[in-house]
């Protein structure tokens, strides 16, 4: 089996475990360091709307009632592969420290940093995730990515900059405490159950945004987490 077919079987494993295949890099001998010293190859594994959530939507994790349910089956998904393919499991969370996954996921597709500090895909918009990365020692050939507009360069109202009820989101950054206060309110109920708002007044790849109860799972793991942080 070649190298460039070997990538496109790993890809299918992907899809068959759940998960979205995301693309794949190489990375620079000067990245290679301290757990990826070994790593020459990574291919990224993620969510793109509904696909890949409903794998873990209907997982043990989910249902068993513990903390950190995504976290939990990513793990379980992705370390199984790994340990198929000979290859390390690399995760987005879990630190400190943290590994680049942004800067890793702008080198495998054409995403973009959005206004809002979330990456944004021309087809699938804000409405995708990285769940996880295989780390291979083996230097596959990468495809080349198919550049394509960023859609926020031809969005001229920037709705998502003004329809957060609290005024999170700013050309200045992203003010988490005020969306976390908010969210914990009366007045935040249509975020906790529909999702974040200015999210969703993103027109691109409307039609990948969160069902309900996906969206909700994440607004909840996300005010958790924030709770916890805090002490």
């Amino acid at each position: 089996m070649s190298s460039q077919d070997a990538l496109a079987q790993i890809y299918q494993e992907i899809s068959r475990a759940g998960l979205v295949p995301r693309g794949a890099l190489r990375l620079a001998d000067d990245e290679r360091e301290g757990s990826l010293a070994d790593v020459a190859t990574i291919v990224l594994a993620g969510t793109c709307g509904g696909e890949g959530w409903s794998a873990f939507a209907n997982s043990a994790e989910r249902q068993d009632g513990r903390s950190d349910p995504l976290d939990r089956w990513s793990r379980r998904i992705i370390d199984q592969l790994a340990v198929a393919r000979g290859a390390k499991a690399l995760y987005p969370f879990g630190g400190p420290p943290y590994l680049p996954f942004q800067r890793w996921a702008m080198r495998a597709e054409p995403v973009e940093v959005s206004p809002l500090g979330m990456l944004i895909h021309p087809e699938y918009g804000l409405w995708h995730s990285y769940r996880g990365a295989l780390g291979f020692v083996e230097t596959f050939p990468i495809p080349e990515i198919q550049r394509r507009a960023c859609p926020c360069d031809t969005c001229l109202a920037r709705p998502c900059l003004s329809a957060c009820p609290v005024g999170a989101f700013t050309n200045a950054g992203y003010n988490v405490d005020s969306c976390a206060s908010h969210l914990l309110s009366e007045q935040g109920q249509a975020c906790m159950n529909g999702g974040c708002l200015a999210r969703r007044a993103c027109p691109a790849g409307a039609e990948y945004r969160q069902g309900e109860d996906q969206a909700r799972f994440h607004m909840k793991a996300f005010l958790a987490a924030r709770i916890g942080a805090m002490g």
